[in-house]
């Protein structure tokens, strides 16, 4: 297995956990069995069962390949992201085995579609970004439309030629319509350009790799059959659902070797979470079926519009682009479609407010009408267009991916489970492309009245798809036990006053880097420890005396070191007698003067030096808030009725309904009273901006024509959401104003705080140079084998962390990862002002680094920018600290992943420093 392919693919397509262990099962299968790649072999005949069996030693949820070659199923989520995986297996299967040509199979002409544009260089979702040698040589695409043209042209080239990998996209709809009655499909069919037919140009290739995509929708079909004839290498299939559908129930696929089910998905936080809704108390059968129907409309509605404004202040809390949600209708038949467009554009719904917002998708449309409809629908994630509402009939099928698909209101008959799977799958992925920590912005509601007991003893069946955990990816063994570990420094372990971690380091297996035994503590007697822990105590105290000791290494000065002897024998001196006398066993007497310069020395050793820095106003300090306008705000509904939803993972409940509190005398008054209970906004000071902003608030919602009653109904029922909404836009326009600000220093250097981990009881380390395999267990991990990091064992993140490590370990002085607290850095992100823990501290020969390391794509993201902000502002304070004392500047460097390789040097990456 080609180890650093693997990690340069994972790191440069930034591959989820699910994905990067996906492609790195792959590798082991090709590694366990490489008759797999034998071209030969496929044509005369490979022995399938002594294939197939060395490989259900590797991975024993292979039970059968199923086809007439090798065909493997990885078995992925809705939403964690199938079509990055099948590049990122290109990509693998080119760089690390050599092989150029790819058959792609898609299961209709949507999905086909969609796989021709990620394919396709230099669009939004291109599935090779961040491969350098596909922006040199591209891939071809060849299609089911091209393929008699491209595809010729292209073999008649030597290699070298720009396109040496060729990727062939094809629909299996169309090949399955082309063989009805027995009839060879098109591409059998001679060619004259060709001089044989496409098919058996590519049956040919001695290197053709097939990959299936929603391979569950075309399992037993004719074309499939037909595609046996191409004797690929092997298969590679991707789906969210494996197994088919049966008279008898759902079949499992025998071929799964990867299995990563919506649980797990949920449970990772890289979907949404779906939640049934109904009303409190609600019978459907007190109402007509038509009633029930507008009952769900009109609530759908109201919880697209409080999603609306979530969704909203999300983004101007946190300075991210606004989402603008949609509603999706699940109609009867295009009869019922249109019958529910008319309701929600009349007047009667809502007076009319939703004209214009709505759209029809079904059969029912054709020539320019259809194109209209699929341009709105393809556009439906843009926040300038207005399409609020979706109404369907044939529930939307696979390769329709969006990320702002919130409210579902299933309005045909189904049972539960078709209910849950069918409703789930189009609204999953996250607009953000991780989950919020904001219920309401992570949530996909399903507004299932009817049916709301129903969903909720369906989700809660041990079969249900959102609980189905049979395969799950990295969980522990039954058996395992996590523990606690406390990791001290290398200065405290080194003195023998930190306990050295129980987990052993595994050595890695390398000739050139051979394992390094760790030092015996100095100090081995109770007598020893209880003096070093004295002098330890003492030099904490001057942390603080940084008029007398501005550096670590100032602690070595004769008249520091004398200073810290006497009061070490001061504190002593209660047992002095008993630690300076022998002992009755023979034991010499204890040599203070050694101990105290032994401890310092060590300290100053295994320390880099971080001050403290404070900044803050003097003199007079006012706040408050420039005036400004309002931004679009939501269009709330009156509603009297109380709507209860459920989350169907975690059984947690919710609700919307009025507060129903005091009658105001102003509309603007249920806003202000709401503002005021914030802690940064005073009202003796801002009321009269309180007021202006509430009045732009009631004005907007005064000119949707509601009646006064409505009109105090909005405000009480959503008065708490819109103030959540103007605070959040208050804080763009918050000012600070003091005389002056003073940097304050007080400390020159700290002690190193030990690090907390959590791991699995017996673990043993690894060593820090060992190439991890299965990318998403690295936060488990610990790491150890270290010559110049400050604490014996460390954790990363990611692997790019643990190679970033391995340059520090050769080019740096000494590095460490900082613990929480360690150096007290904020960085103001929306209305929060969190802590700033850097990855990395390096001290070189001429600075000291702080760095951070990010993903490329994560580079420009608004909260990393922030940090990088704050970073930058405390290491110019730092550096003017140190330059006072004669001691190093420090730098902030923002480090891409793909940056960081073996063959780059540590001063190489200074070009990466942010400045202020």
């Amino acid at each position: 297995m080609n180890a650093h392919v693997l990690n340069t693919i994972s790191g440069r397509l930034s591959l989820r956990p699910p994905q990067a262990e996906s492609l790195a099962r792959l590798g082991r299968m090709l590694q366990a069995a490489p008759e797999l790649l034998d071209h030969e072999g496929a044509i005369e005949g490979r022995n399938l069962p002594a294939i197939l069996a060395t490989l259900k030693a590797e991975l024993p949820t292979l039970e059968d390949f199923e086809r007439e070659f090798p065909s493997l199923c990885f078995a992925l989520a809705t939403g964690v992201g199938k079509t990055r995986l099948m590049g990122a297996f290109i990509a693998y299967l080119h760089l690390a085995h050599g092989i150029n040509n790819f058959f792609v199979l898609a299961p209709n002409l949507t999905i086909y579609n969609k796989l021709i544009t990620d394919f396709t260089r230099n669009t939004p979702k291109y599935v090779f970004k961040g491969i350098a040698e596909f922006a040199q040589q591209p891939p071809l695409i060849i299609t089911g439309d091209n393929y008699d043209q491209t595809g010729a042209a292209v073999d008649e080239q030597s290699m070298g030629f720009a396109h040496d990998v060729r990727i062939n996209i094809f629909n299996i709809a169309k090949i399955n319509s082309e063989v009805r009655g027995g009839r060879e499909p098109r591409i059998k069919r001679m060619r004259e350009v060709l001089g044989d037919s496409y098919f058996n140009h590519l049956a040919n290739l001695p290197d053709l790799v097939l990959l299936m995509d929603e391979s569950h929708r075309y399992r037993a079909q004719a074309g499939m059959r037909a595609i046996n004839e191409l004797k690929p290498l092997f298969g590679l299939e991707v789906t969210a659902t494996p197994f088919v559908e049966s008279g008898k129930g759902p079949v499992p696929f025998k071929n799964v070797v990867m299995d990563y089910p919506l649980a797990r998905a949920m449970e990772d936080g890289f979907v949404k979470e779906p939640a049934v809704v109904t009303q409190r108390n609600f019978s459907a059968s007190a109402h007509a079926p038509e009633d029930v129907e507008k009952i769900k409309l009109e609530d759908g509605v109201r919880l697209h519009e409080t999603t609306k404004v979530e969704l909203l202040t999300y983004a101007r809390e946190n300075g991210v682009p606004v989402v603008k949600p949609f509603m999706l209708v699940i109609a009867r038949d295009t009869t019922h479609a249109a019958q529910l467009k008319a309701l929600i554009e009349s007047a009667a719904f809502y007076a009319g407010r939703y004209a214009g917002k709505v759209i029809q998708v079904d059969s029912s449309r054709t020539g320019a009408e259809e194109e209209a409809m699929i341009t709105r629908l393809l556009a439906v994630e843009r926040v300038d267009e207005p399409t609020e509402i979706v109404i369907h009939v044939n529930m939307l099928k696979e390769g329709w991916d969006v990320t702002n698909l919130y409210t579902i209101v299933p309005l045909r008959a189904a049972n539960a489970r078709t209910l849950i799977e069918q409703s789930i799958g189009r609204g999953l992925r996250l607009p953000y492309g991780q989950r919020t920590g904001v219920a309401a912005v992570d949530r996909l509601n399903i507004v299932a009245h009817d049916k709301f007991q129903e969903i909720i003893d369906e989700a809660n069946r041990g079969d249900s798809p959102i609980r189905l955990k049979q395969v799950i990816l990295e969980a522990p063994g039954a058996d395992d036990k996590k523990v606690s570990v406390q990791v001290g420094s290398v200065a405290m372990t080194r003195l023998g006053l930190f306990g050295a971690p129980t987990i052993t380091t595994h050595p890695v297996s390398t000739v050139t880097t051979p394992e390094r035994a760790a030092p015996a503590p100095v100090f081995t007697t109770e007598r020893e420890r209880q003096a070093a822990r004295a002098v330890m105590d003492v030099i904490g105290k001057y942390e603080l005396r940084r008029d007398l000791v501005p550096t670590s290494h100032a602690l070595l000065s004769p008249e520091v070191h004398s200073a810290i002897l006497a009061e070490v024998a001061e504190r002593l001196r209660p047992v002095q007698g008993d630690l300076l006398a022998g002992t009755d066993d023979g034991a010499p007497a204890l040599d203070l003067l050694a101990v105290v310069s032994r401890t310092t020395e060590i300290v100053v050793q295994h320390t880099i030096d971080i001050p403290q820095i404070a900044v803050v106003p003097t003199g007079d300090v006012t706040t408050g808030f420039h005036p400004f306008k309002l931004g679009s705000l939501p269009n709330f509904q009156p509603g009297q009725r109380e709507i209860v939803g459920q989350v169907l993972r975690t059984n947690h409940q919710f609700t919307l309904s009025r507060e129903a509190g005091i009658r105001e005398q102003r509309f603007e008054d249920y806003i202000v009273k709401k503002l005021v209970d914030f802690d940064d906004i005073d009202y003796f000071t801002q009321s009269e901006l309180l007021y202006d902003l509430a009045g732009q608030a009631v004005a907007h919602y005064q000119a949707q024509n509601y009646s006064e009653n409505e009109l105090h109904e909005i405000f009480d029922t959503h008065g708490a959401e819109l103030a959540r909404l103007i605070r959040a836009e208050m804080m763009a326009h918050f000012w600070e104003a003091a005389t002056e600000y003073e940097v304050q220093i007080s400390r020159g250097f700290t002690e190193l705080k030990p690090c907390h981990y959590t791991a699995v009881e017996g673990q043993t380390a690894h060593n820090y140079r060992e190439t991890v395999t299965e990318l998403g267990k690295i936060k488990q991990m610990l790491f150890g084998g270290f010559a110049r990091c400050l604490y014996p064992l460390q954790k990363f993140d990611s692997d790019t962390e643990r190679r970033f490590a391995i340059l520090l370990e050769r080019d740096a002085l000494k590095w460490f990862k900082p613990a929480k607290g360690q150096f007290r850095i904020c960085y103001r992100l929306g209305a929060e002002q969190p802590e700033y823990i850097p990855d990395f501290v390096a001290e070189t020969d001429t600075a000291i680094l702080m760095v951070e390391t990010k993903a490329r794509g994560d580079i420009n993201r608004q909260e990393v920018q922030a940090k990088a902000a704050a970073a930058v502002q405390w290491c110019k304070h730092a550096s003017e600290f140190t330059a006072s004392v004669g001691s190093k500047p420090w730098k902030y460097l923002l480090v891409p992943h793909d940056e960081i390789q073996e063959a780059m040097r540590l001063t190489d990456l200074l070009r990466l420093e942010v400045k202020d």
